[in-house]
């Protein structure tokens, strides 16, 4: 199976081919810092399964061997890599593809926001409350 997916603006695109070896929420203080968010989707994939087939990257070396990789244009957080940690391995942020899917599992939730434990105790609203 091929996934494909890319940045928000377009400047990027990748395709993805075979099996996930995973699909995980990283609930990790590192992703949460990276993106901005409480918690971040990756699927992984072996190297050679991953193409960058549109555009080039940017990279931003972080702590013990972790690369991620952005769109330069519009600073959507694409790939990770950390050949100490995870050698061989591609992780794309799975909301990214064109057609996302659920994960199967959370991990690094030794350092998940309490919060986000029970996030169906929270009211739901499908746009923003009172439109």
């Amino acid at each position: 199976m091929t996934r494909t997916g890319g940045c928000q603006c377009g400047a990027v695109r990748y395709e993805a081919r075979g099996e996930p070896q995973h699909h995980a929420l990283c609930h990790c203080a590192d992703c949460r810092a990276s993106a901005g968010a409480p918690a971040v989707a990756w699927m992984a994939f072996a190297e050679d399964e991953v193409t960058v087939t549109q555009g080039t990257l940017s990279t931003y070396e972080g702590k013990n061997g972790a690369r991620r990789q952005f769109c330069p244009v519009c600073g959507t957080g694409l790939l990770y890599t950390n050949a100490q940690m995870l050698p061989g391995i591609v992780d794309i942020q799975s909301a990214t593809l064109d057609t996302p899917e659920a994960p199967g599992a959370q991990i690094q939730c030794a350092e998940r926001q309490d919060y986000m434990a029970d996030l169906a105790a929270l009211p739901e609203f499908q746009r923003y409350p009172g439109m």
